[in-house]
Formats: C-alpha cells, structure tokens, sequence
C-alpha cells in the first residue's frame, strides 16, 4: 500500500521543471496525476509517459490557470476521468526578471494573472470540490523573503499566495483539508538556467548552505509528505525548501 493509493491530484504548470517532478512523485507514491499545461503538450505528454511507463496513472489536461472557467474545466475533467479529486498542487507560474521600473503593463498583469490569480481560482474551487480530508499545496518561493532585484511583480504574487494559504487553511479546516505552501530557494530548472548568467547563479549558489543550486528531485518528497496522511496535522504553513538560502 502506497502513500496516496486511491487519491487523485491535480498540478497546474505540471510539464517541466519542479511541476514535472511534483507530477513524478506523487505518481510514484500512488496517486493518480492529473498533469495540467498551459501550452507545451509534447513535453506534459512526456510526463504523462514517463508516469504509464512506471505503472501509474496520469492524464494530461490543457489549460490556462488565469481563466476561471478553465480551472473548473480542470477539476471537471479530473473528476470525469477519476471520480475524485484530494490533491491540488498549485505551480503554474511565470517571471520577467525586470526592475520595477521596466516591467510594463502587460508583463505585470500576465505575473498577477498566472502567479496570483490562477493560485486563486485553483483555491476557489478547491473549496467545493476538494474530498473531505484532501489537500492543497501552494508552490511560493524563497524570493519573498530574499529582497532580490528584478523579482518584485514575481514576490508581490508569491506573496499573495502565502497569505491566501494561511486564510483558506483556517477555512477549510473543518473538511478536514490542509493548506500548505512550498517555497523553494533558486533551483535548477530550465527556466532559470536560461533566464540568468553564469556569475548571478554562482552568486545563488553560494547563498546556500550547501554551495548548489537546489534540484527539482528535491521539491517532490515533500509535496508527498504534505499530501499524505503524515502531514496532516500541518496546515496553513510556508515551507522553505531551499537549503539554508534564506
């Protein structure tokens, strides 16, 4: 008997990076994965294989976290193909590393709209649909904390996120639901190779305890150990998952 035998999960942005190996890991520990994608099937497809080839189950599911309906869309497809949903692992997210001063109209609503709102909408219908003794789990992030340049439209929404988890896990806690975030430190996902030179991750390499970067192999046990029943008397906490960075 696996840890989430019988329990189904959602992960939004669940195709690459720390989504991917949240979608992995929580297929590795039972639970049937609803892999949901904004844009990139061929590589949420990918995920989705790689679960079928090690005897798990998984589905992968289009849609843009910023629109309401297509979050509920979401959930109706779990539940459709699954019955059921206990899991809901909010990691879609997007950055510009821009200052301030140059991140444009366009750019801050597109960071609100996926960072905040689309953790929102997911924690929206969470509320009704979520079985009794389920879980939700925020991806934040380490930025909050660190102060750092060209991060600030990108913390306003983890940010956001951290407080919407404190208020929904003293709301839900009478089914019996937690609410969690996860907040990583600099991790080694595509994304943030491409997106930052060589002397800026030196630099977050030795902010850590450990001198590296942090993997995403290190992101889904824990996700695992909040979504099952040994985390279940932990609720409306942020987790730092991000070797002593901050």
């Amino acid at each position: 008997m696996k840890k989430l035998d019988s329990k189904t999960a959602i992960v939004t942005g669940g195709s690459r990076g720390i989504g991917a190996n949240i979608c992995m890991s929580l297929a590795a520990a039972g639970a049937n994965v609803v892999v949901n994608y904004a844009q990139n099937q061929e590589a949420a497809e990918r995920v989705v294989s790689e679960i079928l080839s090690q005897g798990g189950k998984a589905i992968a599911v289009a849609g843009d976290v910023s629109k309401s309906t297509e979050v509920k869309q979401l959930f109706d497809r779990a539940e459709s193909e699954f019955g059921q949903v206990d899991i809901l692992v909010n990691n879609a997210g997007v950055v510009h590393y821009k200052t301030i001063a140059e991140t444009t109209d366009e750019e801050f609503d597109q960071v609100m709209k996926v960072n905040a709102y689309g953790a929102f909408y997911g924690m929206r219908e969470a509320a009704t649909r979520l079985a009794e003794g389920g879980r939700v789990i925020n991806i934040s992030s380490s930025a909050v904390r660190m102060m750092l340049p060209t991060y600030g439209p990108y913390c306003a929404t983890k940010g956001a996120m951290e407080q919407l988890t404190r208020s929904f896990a003293k709301e839900m806690g009478s089914r019996r639901i937690t609410v969690n975030a996860v907040s990583p430190g600099p991790t080694e996902t595509e994304l943030f190779m491409e997106n930052n030179e060589s002397e800026k991750i030196e630099r977050m390499k030795n902010l850590s305890a450990f001198g590296r970067l942090g993997k995403v192999e290190d992101m889904g046990p824990v996700v695992v150990f909040l979504a099952s029943e040994d985390g279940g008397w932990i609720t409306g906490q942020v987790i730092p998952v991000n070797g002593g960075t901050a």
